[in-house]
């Protein structure tokens, strides 16, 4: 049986969202989690790239959501070259602040996002070997941001590397440009858990000189833009047991907005999927 897609966001507490998608009464880190996986099963934490959390949030992450509810993680910037050499440190410091999500069984994938300096290679190769071991039985999530590993003369071997390796691909939907730090548009699963994140289509704004996040990902995806990614996301679901669509087009309301579209799509296609469906506003009391 195919598996089921599930949507989501990379972020619950974007400036975007906060400005732009919780009614007003929705206030406070609890209550917004709250509301967000009344509407999605899955998200993607994203701030721990930058700093890593105290245990105590994490905690909070795990009791706050119900027990059905998945979070990936983004790997520290320290684990991905973004910041010096990744070590097994660097691992051990990330899977300690993540512990308490990861023994509640809620922490299941965790984003490696590697550097555009990450360029194929044998020593790349020995690298992303090393990151199963660091993370089990944790999913590394593997996300390339040089182009060199899926050129159309190196892809079957990347993708053959990461399965042997129990590492799984994510697939990309970015803007189609030259540019080095883009990878093309490729959907493959190579793990049982597979992933889709969706960064807009901005190829103006994807390589802007002080550009922010936002700036970066600033793109509402429209329906036939996303239509796109069915058929393959269909193909995915058929492959792998765990499938997630997470959107990261993080300006405004953008990424639950595309989510929503996607949705529809899926269940007019009779793709099963969870996440992003409408629901009626939710009627805030003081209790």
């Amino acid at each position: 049986m195919p598996a089921t897609v599930r949507l989501g966001t990379c972020s619950w507490a974007d400036e975007g969202l906060l400005k732009a998608w919780y009614p007003r009464g929705v206030s406070g880190a609890a209550a917004r989690l709250r509301y967000y996986a009344e509407r999605f099963d899955v998200v993607e934490v994203d701030s721990p790239y930058y700093a890593l959390p105290d245990p105590d949030v994490t905690r909070r992450w795990a009791e706050r959501t119900p027990d059905h509810f998945t979070f990936h993680v983004k790997a520290s910037a320290a684990m991905t070259f973004h910041d010096g050499e990744p070590t097994d440190a660097s691992f051990a410091s990330f899977r300690g602040a993540l512990e308490p999500l990861e023994l509640s069984g809620k922490l299941r994938g965790v984003l490696l996002q590697y550097h555009p300096r990450f360029v194929k290679s044998r020593e790349a190769k020995d690298e992303l070997a090393r990151a199963r071991g660091r993370l089990e039985p944790l999913v590394p999530l593997v996300e390339f941001r040089h182009r060199s590993w899926m050129e159309p003369d190196e892809r079957s071997d990347t993708l053959g590397f990461l399965e042997e390796n129990g590492l799984a691909y994510v697939s990309v939907d970015a803007p189609l440009t030259r540019a080095t730090n883009v990878a093309p548009r490729v959907a493959a699963a190579t793990h049982a858990v597979s992933v889709i994140r969706f960064h807009g289509r901005n190829a103006q704004t994807w390589n802007i000189r002080g550009g922010s996040a936002a700036d970066r990902f600033d793109w509402m995806y429209s329906g036939e833009e996303l239509a796109e990614w069915v058929a393959p996301t269909r193909r995915l679901a058929e492959q792998a047991d765990e499938v997630y669509a997470l959107f990261n087009n993080n300006r405004d309301d953008f990424a639950p907005r595309s989510a929503t579209i996607f949705r529809g799509l899926l269940d007019e296609a009779a793709v099963a999927a969870t996440g992003g469906a409408d629901l009626p506003p939710v009627e805030m009391t003081l209790f």
